[in-house]
């Protein structure tokens, strides 16, 4: 696929700017949509992708609002026309007893890692589906596969982009679409600063952004539909 247009969610930081970083490397043309929250971020991300070759875009978007993102994808469309590959890779992660999570709490994890991911999806969707080729990314995490004590909110989101993927997968087997869901260990992001956490236990976000790349590169005829990362030392 010449000059691809990836767009990618949560790419202010982490594993999202580290997708975008890779993509602008390897793919010669590659058009880069990025979109986050933060536009100063974003800025930073998209000085660094348009250095490695890349046309990068930043659009600022709370994925987890209906309306915003509608705007983002009439400003991408104009921008840079049909999407190519989308990574829904925005995400938040937070903590706490069971009996003590917060029903806001809860609510805004269901709705920055899963509702994102369902609003980002339906809107682009029909323009893969029109054009007959594209992928889809969705990042779960190993918290998707298994439950981690403390972490209900996030756990039920996770399991939910799980199932989001599975779903997609599905209706779109035979149209050209690849569906793949990515479920990643602990990786190192800005979070993770101050944890007192070993970083040499943690994967390095560069890491699984290559697995993104890789698979994407696989030929049209194969799909790698779930993939899973841990840290060599185990899981935290």
């Amino acid at each position: 696929m010449s000059n691809p247009v990836i767009l990618i969610t949560g790419a202010s930081q982490g594993i999202g700017a580290a997708i975008a970083k890779v993509f602008a490397k390897e793919i010669r043309g590659a058009r880069l949509a990025l979109v986050a929250r933060n536009a100063k971020n974003l800025g930073t991300v998209a000085r660094a992708c348009a250095k490695l070759g890349a046309t990068a875009e930043v659009f600022a978007c709370d994925v987890a609002d209906e309306a915003s993102v509608k705007a983002m994808r009439t400003a991408v469309t104009k921008r840079f026309g049909a999407v190519d590959v989308l990574v829904n890779n925005a995400g938040s992660y937070a903590t706490a007893p069971f009996v003590r999570t917060k029903v806001a709490e809860f609510d805004r994890m269901i709705a920055v890692n899963l509702r994102s991911a369902f609003l980002v999806s339906q809107a682009f969707l029909p323009g893969l589906l029109r054009r007959g080729q594209g992928d889809i990314f969705f990042m779960s995490s190993i918290a998707g596969l298994g439950a981690y004590p403390r972490a209900a909110g996030y756990c039920a989101a996770k399991f939910g982009v799980t199932g989001l993927a599975k779903v997609l997968r599905a209706e779109t087997r035979g149209t050209g679409i690849r569906v793949c869901c990515v479920y990643p260990g602990a990786t190192w992001s800005p979070s993770w600063g101050g944890s007192g956490v070993n970083p040499a236990r943690i994967m390095p976000a560069e890491d699984v952004a290559r697995a993104f790349l890789d698979v994407y590169r696989l030929g049209r005829r194969t799909v790698v539909e779930e993939i899973i990362l841990r840290p060599q030392q185990g899981d935290l």
